[in-house]
């Protein structure tokens, strides 16, 4: 692999609707937007792979799109994970390290993560995070990084973010059969955390909901480190199809009224205001174009925004961080443009709301800077960062080595 090709940065978002494959390159330290391919999703089912060849040829033909973009060829990707089968655990280990007092290494991090990580998970379950909240040494809490200090007894708060094992590799076969070996995988809710939070938002307390077609990721940060981790079983698709049923009208026309007149606070739509619906005599039993009053579509939307935040408000609940919000809640995702949202967001949550937005690459297209892009957007940061850490990391196991050796002559 030549080094132009190390330099390039590729992911991929299978979703119930969509597949997209991003790619950016890394010069001189900034990330820069190469190429996308967006292809409709096949072969998925509530945000799982249901038919392998199906899923693999959409997830291709947006690879082929990129690497026409990007005008580079595309071998391997980092590949977002979603859907219930995702859950967070929080968990505490540590080590003593005798009775003297020691200086923090990076072995004895590990240690104490390894000892933290130690808890019994069903054999299906697999762990695709591992992520320190904060580390206490000899007492001392809220510590982030103890590497250089001096103490007997180090002890780790951790946040393990776990999925189905055979669920998530479907998705790499998947990605496999399409053309892309797999780097690494990335939970979709850290990923779209990672494109619309500041370190602000981190560090008051904020929940991020990446609202897809089938379901909403969650993620809650406090002091600067993530606290919880959950996905809903509810997503845009769910008010779509309620629209549908209650309109009898095709999925694909009640998708179009929803962007179009949707809003999920009927008191925000005027009484008079009639819209036509229907026409389509194919999908529609034959029935013509008639006229509805457009508050009908806010009577049926509201009570599924109103489930979606209590839903939210209890998971939150049970995860003990319900009183963290101090910087509100980020809606993003494809379902986040639904108007009136935020609205049910700020009147269940007793928070404030606002909408994600991805923090545009250089170079990117502006069309990429929605909040329906923010996971594939994310991903790339997180992988910047990974990959910088790890650099670091490999740079100061380096100098330690050399000092070692030097020692010795």
């Amino acid at each position: 692999m030549n080094q132009k090709q190390t330099n390039l940065i590729t992911v991929l978002d299978a979703g119930s609707q969509k597949s997209i494959v991003l790619v950016a390159e890394l010069q001189d330290g900034v990330l820069r937007y190469r190429g996308h391919g967006i292809e409709p999703s096949l072969g998925m089912r509530k945000g799982l792979i249901a038919e392998l060849g199906p899923a693999a040829e959409a997830i291709n033909r947006a690879a082929l799109t990129a690497e026409r973009i990007a005008k580079e060829g595309i071998e391997t990707a980092v590949v977002g994970i979603g859907g219930t089968h995702v859950r967070g655990v929080n968990s505490r280990g540590g080590i003593s390290m005798g009775s003297r007092m020691r200086e923090i290494t990076r072995e004895e991090v590990k240690a104490a993560v390894d000892r933290a990580r130690s808890v019994a998970l069903p054999p299906d379950r697999e762990v695709l995070h591992l992520l320190p909240q904060e580390f206490i040494l000899d007492d001392q809490a809220g510590i982030h990084d103890p590497m250089g200090m001096v103490g007997n007894k180090l002890e780790v708060n951790l946040h393990l973010s776990t999925c189905s094992g055979g669920i998530a590799q479907s998705v790499v076969t998947c990605a496999n059969r399409a053309g892309l070996e797999v780097e690494d995988t990335v939970y979709e809710g850290l990923a779209a955390a990672e494109a619309v939070l500041s370190p602000d938002e981190r560090e008051l307390g904020v929940c991020v909901m990446d609202i897809g077609a089938s379901t909403t990721e969650l993620a809650v940060f406090f002091e600067g480190s993530i606290a919880h981790t959950a996905v809903l079983p509810i997503g845009g698709d769910h008010f779509t199809n309620d629209l549908a049923v209650g309109l009898h009208v095709s999925v694909q026309e009640a998708e179009q009224l929803k962007h179009v007149y949707g809003n999920c606070v009927v008191t925000s739509v005027p009484q008079l205001n009639e819209i036509e619906i229907g026409g389509d005599l194919s999908v529609s039993g034959g029935q013509p174009a008639r006229m509805v009053r457009q508050r009908f579509l806010a009577e049926i939307l509201e009570p599924r925004a109103r489930e979606l935040f209590t839903l939210l408000r209890n998971n939150l609940r049970d995860g003990g961080v319900l009183e963290a919000l101090g910087a509100g809640c980020v809606l993003t995702g494809g379902g986040a443009n639904l108007a009136g949202l935020l609205d049910n967001a700020e009147s269940l949550l007793r928070v404030p709301a606002r909408i994600g937005y991805p923090v545009p690459l250089s170079r990117m297209p502006p069309e990429l800077a929605k909040p329906e892009y923010s996971a594939a957007i994310g991903m790339l940061l997180y992988t910047h960062r990974t990959q910088i850490r790890r650099a670091s990391e490999e740079q100061g196991l380096r100098a330690k080595l050399k000092a070692i050796f030097a020692g010795s002559f």
